[in-house]
């Protein structure tokens, strides 16, 4: 028996197949089984079996007996060749590789610049073939009028059997053939660097045109042919070029004829400059675009006569004018040289400079670069940049397809939206069978392909020679290939960033944070590999440097020896961090405790857990260990048990416990959060999630703990009343007020805020009543006036009018 074949197939797949399952062979072997066993046997003894799985999909197996002959005799059989409508499959070509319209041009100009190398390259041995032809380059004319594109180059040209030979096989590629022989001739050198290998891209060209005309002029031939096609046709025409204003020196001329629909977008000059410089800037050959140019120029005319003058013709003065003409001209393209060819040692500041401007469109110079080369398994070239400002919208600040990364194989653009090309293979690959690549790779390259998020503010350039693309070239095939430069490009990236943190003038790395702080906050959260490198990048303030930030590297040095982990806490605000209660005692033994007041610090700590084999500790949580603490007496647990009991019976369920508390000196009490659930600071942050859920709140939410202090005059007050008036309605309000004041106090959010406001203000009447003098009779006439004013206003107003008196006193001045 063969090797089986198997695989798993769509409905329409199979569908496709049940005609052969029931189809009787002329041959009296052949056989149909029974209905509903799922086997059936076809002509020349193929046997089938299906197997419907839980889904939708079939899995079909293909078995091929073969009959046992005797030793040298070999079994007959007949030769067949595929046979395809080339129509269907120039439409399925085209419109399954390619996901944009635009990458026409991008192939044309690499076929050009193939061109352009294989003439370059045979001119070494051959200086004839160079001989007439004018200078290498590429020249693309748009017509919007007529609404063709025309693309010349001056290149090695075809001949008319290699204009059969390329253009008229479908996926037939010279330039794997032109590889292919220099291979083979090992005196001749090299791979060159050639670009297209697949063959298909020059039919690219029916994504936007109806029609085709190439005429090319081999230098190794007399003869000028042009070779026609239309779309959707499955034949061509080849003829001799007889027009002696056509005719070319050496080279290629491809014009495009627009469809309707594409021709206003891409006979546009300014379009194709735009694309040229986008996908072709970086070509090792200049290319110019025919463009719109305007100048200023001096005309001569005549000066009218003034009022009452007559001129002669003869006497006419002349005066010149200046005004603005517009012409047509070639204006280079791809002016921009590939930086990252060159030796690193070569190449200025202001050089790298100028490049990260022009080709990320920026006006701020980088704060560092890093060029380097790879070599190896993966051989590439980079050129990578840290931006002078953040963002200015807060949307390209995590965005997954920020297109910083470009990358380019053979100095030709390929992509910078990794994920929005995989996305359209996948539908490629369900709709098409022309590729075969297994569904685990495809999510392997969705995983790896991306250049790490918190990195996406990183700019550069990658540029390969043997990266292993697909015929598009817009896919990476190799996921472990693309998972090593991945790895190298981070590698370097973080060297370029830790050269600025060692640099001696700090103000490039305070720059630096503060544009690009957050960022590294979220490569501790996603990125554990790296946590190493992330870690000493960080930058903090602290309770003994409020005003600048420290590293951990400068807390874990100033560190004491007996203290065993880094203290923080997490608040909302610089100033909330410095009046935290938490702190009151670690002030007080020196300790430095670092202040997190961004809503990523904490999550970003937590996930980092220990830096030098020292714990980052949340001084906001119970069981805090200062390492010197001195143990209680007997005497003070028994004195403040009772108070501690009387206080938790007061609050109930509000409150997990009350105990003596070890971090403060000088407030009375405050809240702490249970060791393992949400502190005050990621309760809040998580109830202003917008699509936060609520049901979760109560169970993340930690159990909170009531800490008072023993030293402090209110709870010496409060515990001489549990003593003697346990049931005293004064005292049990303070409790309940002194609860509220260290809800906010520790970070939390009173449940009712105006509730909390009527205690304290019932707390400072009691407090203020009478304090400064007022009398009794004042607050009887204040109480009767607000009452008589009451009872105006509800009778209604009536005027009374006064007269003057007429009894004058002596004081008068105007008394007679």
């Amino acid at each position: 028996m063969a090797p089986a074949l198997s695989g798993t197939l769509g409905a329409s797949s199979v569908a496709a197949l049940r005609p052969c399952a029931g189809r009787r062979a002329p041959s009296a072997a052949t056989s149909v089984a029974p209905r509903g066993s799922g086997v059936a046997r076809c002509a020349r003894g193929l046997r089938w079996e299906a197997h419907r799985s839980r889904g939708r999909s079939l899995r079909v197996r293909c078995d091929a007996a073969v009959a046992e002959k005797p030793a040298g005799e070999e079994a007959a059989g007949e030769q067949f060749e595929y046979q395809a409508e080339v129509s269907r499959l120039m439409d399925l070509i085209v419109h399954s590789l390619y996901s944009h319209k635009e990458v026409f041009l991008r192939e044309l100009v690499s076929n050009a610049s193939d061109a352009l190398d294989k003439l370059r390259f045979l001119g070494v041995t051959d200086s004839s073939l160079l001989a007439d032809g004018g200078e290498l380059e590429i020249r693309i004319k748009p017509d919007p009028d007529a609404g063709t594109i025309t693309i010349t180059d001056t290149g090695v040209g075809m001949t008319k059997d290699e204009l059969k030979d390329c253009l008229g096989t479908i996926a037939q590629s010279g330039t794997s053939k032109f590889l292919k022989a220099l291979k083979e001739n090992k005196d001749l050198g090299a791979d060159n660097g050639l670009i297209g290998q697949f063959g298909v891209g020059f039919y690219s060209a029916f994504l936007v045109a109806e029609k085709i005309v190439v005429s090319t002029k081999s230098p190794k031939s007399d003869k000028q042919y042009v070779w026609e096609a239309v779309a959707d046709s499955s034949s061509y025409i080849i003829k001799e070029e007889t027009d002696p204003e056509k005719m070319l020196t050496r080279g290629t001329q491809i014009t495009l004829f627009l469809r309707s629909d594409d021709k206003y977008e891409f006979a546009d000059p300014s379009r194709i400059q735009g694309l040229v410089k986008n996908y072709s800037q970086f070509v090792s050959f200049p290319i110019y675009t025919w463009q719109e140019k305007s100048r200023t120029v001096e005309v001569e005319e005549d000066e009218e006569p003034k009022e009452g003058e007559e001129a002669t013709e003869g006497e006419k003065k002349k005066k010149k004018k200046t005004v603005t003409e517009k012409y047509w001209d070639w204006e280079l393209a791809n002016e921009t040289k590939p930086i990252w060819m060159r030796n690193p040692k070569e190449i200025e500041n202001t050089e790298y400079n100028e490049f990260y401007k022009k080709t990320f469109n920026e006006f701020l110079d980088p704060l560092a670069h890093t060029h380097f080369t790879t070599e190896g398994e993966v051989e590439f070239r980079s050129v990578l940049y840290v931006p002078g400002m953040a963002p200015l919208s807060n949307e390209e600040i995590m965005n997954p397809k920020t297109k910083n990364i470009r990358l380019y194989v053979k100095r030709v653009f390929i992509s910078d939206d990794f994920d929005g090309e995989l996305v359209h293979y996948l539908s490629m690959l369900i709709n098409s069978t022309i590729h075969r690549l297994r569904w685990n790779e495809l999510l392997i390259l969705a995983c790896i392909l991306q250049f790490p998020r918190y990195l996406s503010f990183v700019k550069g350039v990658v540029d390969s020679n043997d990266l292993p693309l697909n015929v598009s070239r817009e896919i990476l095939q190799e996921s472990r290939i693309v998972r090593i430069m991945r790895k190298r490009l981070v590698r370097k990236t973080f060297d370029m960033i830790e050269e600025i943190a060692e640099k001696e003038d700090k103000e490039d790395y305070k720059k630096f944070w503060e544009s690009f702080g957050k960022f590294i906050k979220l490569g501790c959260i996603e990125d554990t590999g790296n946590h190493k490198r992330l870690a000493p990048l960080l930058r903090f303030h602290s309770s003994k440097n409020e005003g600048d930030t420290i590293s951990l590297d400068q807390y874990v040095e100033s560190m004491p020896e007996s203290q065993k982990a880094i203290y923080y806490i997490a608040t909302d605000s610089l100033q909330s961090a410095k009046t935290a209660p938490f702190l009151e005692k670690l002030v007080q033994k020196d300790i430095e405790v670092l202040y997190l007041i961004e809503p990523i610090d904490e999550v970003a700590i937590q996930n980092l857990q220990t830096y030098k084999e020292k714990k980052f500790v949340d001084i906001s949580k119970e069981d805090l260990e200062l390492g010197d603490e001195e143990e209680e007496t007997k005497e003070t647990k028994q004195e403040f048990t009772l108070l501690c009991d009387w206080v938790k019976q007061q609050l109930g369920d509000k409150v997990a416990k009350v105990q003596i508390s070890k971090r403060l000196s000088s407030s009375p009490c405050v809240l702490v959060s249970g060791k393992f659930g949400w502190s005050a600071n990621m309760e809040r942050l998580m109830k202003a999630q917008t699509l936060g859920d609520t049901s979760s709140l109560e169970f993340m939410r930690g159990r909170r703990i009531f800490e008072i202090n023993p030293d402090h005059p209110i709870i010496k007050d409060l515990s001489a009343a549990c003593k003697n008036e346990p049931d005293s309605t004064e005292a049990k309000r303070a409790v309940e007020l002194l609860y509220e004041a260290a809800l906010i106090s520790s970070g939390y959010t009173p449940e009712s805020p105006a509730e909390l406001g009527g205690k304290i203000y019932e707390m400072m009447a009691i407090a203020l009543g009478g304090r400064w003098g007022r009398s009794d009779m004042e607050e009887t006439e204040t109480s009767m006036s607000e009452a008589s004013a009451e009872s105006d206003s509800s009778e209604g107003t009536v005027t009374e009018v006064i007269e003057p008196s007429e009894v004058r006193p002596e004081s008068d001045p105007w008394r007679d």
